[in-house]
C-alpha cells in the first residue's frame, strides 16, 4: 500500500499527466527503490486506490499540514501589507464527449465533422473550484471542492470558504481574492459578513460600477505611480461606490494601467515589443485601511 501512495504523490509531485504513464513511471528501478516495491504498479491498480481514497481524511491532512506551517511562521514571507491572501478559482481535470457519470456537468460547444460541417454536441466535464494560500515564496492547497450539477461556480465556491472557515477558524488568512466570475453581490455579502477582505477582479463592461469607475477616472492624475518588475504602475480609486442592489455596503475601485516591454521574435530577430495591461479590482470596505499599492 505504501508504494501505491508513494507513487501518487510522487506523480503530483512530478506533474505525471495521467496513471498509465505513472504505471510507465514505476517500472523504473529507481522508483523502485524509492518506494519499496521489486516491479510496476499497472494504471487500474492507481484508479481502484484513488477511487477509494476518502475526502475527509486527506482535508484533515490538509488542515494539519497548513496550520503546522503557519504555526512555524512559513506563510511570512507571503504577506502584502501584513495580510495573509488566500485566492480562490476552478480548474477542470476531466472531459469527454462519450463517456459521463452522475456526477458530470456538460455543455454544448461546436465541432466540426470529417465533411467540415459544423455540429453541436454536448460535452462532459468535472470542474472544482480550489483554495489556496498564494504569495511570492509558498503557495498550499487549503482545500477543494468540486461543482455539482446545475450549480452554478459561485455557490461551489461558498460551500468551499464555509468550510474552510470551519476548518481552519476564521483568523487563518485575511483576505480572499477572487477571479471576475465571482464579482457579485451575494459572494461579496458573505465574505464581508465573515470578516474577510475580499479582492475580486472586475472585468465586465457592463456592469454599472464598471462604467462608473472608468467614467470617474478618464483623464485624471494618478493617485500613485511607481516601477514594479520593470513595469511602470499607474493606480486610480474611486471609493463609495455600490456593486449592485444586492450588496450591503459600499466598495472601492482600483484601477490599473501597466506598461512594460516584452521580448518577442520577429522575423527571425529578438525584439522588445511595447506593452500594456488594465486591471480593475472591487475592494470591500474592511480593506479600506489599506491603499491601492497594496490592493
Amino acid at each position: 500500500m505504501f508504494g501505491i501512495w508513494f507513487s501518487l504523490f510522487l506523480g503530483a509531485v512530478l506533474r505525471v499527466p495521467s496513471f498509465l504513464q505513472l504505471e510507465a513511471e514505476t517500472a523504473r528501478a529507481c522508483w523502485q527503490r524509492w518506494m519499496g516495491w521489486s516491479s510496476k504498479i499497472s494504471d487500474d491498480v492507481f484508479a481502484y486506490a484513488t477511487e477509494r481514497m476518502d475526502p475527509e481524511n486527506l482535508r484533515s491532512h490538509l488542515v494539519f499540514a497548513n496550520k503546522t506551517l503557519k504555526r512555524n511562521k512559513a506563510f511570512e514571507g507571503n504577506k502584502m501589507g501584513g495580510l495573509l491572501v488566500a485566492s480562490l478559482d476552478a480548474n477542470e481535470q476531466f472531459k469527454s464527449r462519450c463517456r459521463c457519470c452522475p456526477e458530470c456537468l456538460q455543455r454544448e460547444i461546436k465541432i466540426k465533422d470529417s465533411a467540415g460541417q459544423e455540429q453541436t454536441v454536448i460535452e462532459y466535464y468535472h470542474k472544482q473550484v480550489y483554495c489556496q494560500i498564494s504569495g511570492p515564496h509558498l503557495s498550499s492547497i487549503l482545500d477543494v471542492e468540486p461543482q455539482r450539477a446545475g450549480e452554478e461556480e459561485a455557490a461551489t465556491a461558498l460551500r468551499l470558504l464555509t468550510r474552510v472557515r470551519e476548518n481552519y477558524g476564521p483568523r487563518f488568512f485575511d483576505v480572499v481574492v477572487l477571479d471576475a466570475w465571482y464579482a457579485k453581490g451575494p459572494v461579496l455579502n458573505h465574505i464581508s459578513d465573515w470578516s474577510w477582505g475580499v479582492v475580486v477582479v472586475l472585468k465586465r463592461e457592463e456592469y454599472h460600477i464598471w462604467k462608473e469607475s472608468e467614467a470617474l477616472t478618464r483623464g485624471t492624475k494618478p493617485s500613485q505611480e511607481f516601477k514594479h518588475q520593470e513595469r511602470r504602475v499607474q493606480l486610480w480609486e474611486v471609493k463609495d461606490l455600490d456593486f449592485s442592489e444586492s450588496t450591503k455596503e459600499k466598495v472601492r475601485v482600483v484601477r490599473s494601467h501597466e506598461t512594460f516591454e516584452e521580448v518577442q521574435q520577429i522575423g527571425g530577430k529578438r525584439q522588445r515589443v511595447a506593452k500594456e495591461q488594465n486591471w480593475r479590482w472591487v475592494v470591500n470596505e474592511i480593506l479600506s485601511p489599506y491603499g491601492c499599492k497594496t490592493i
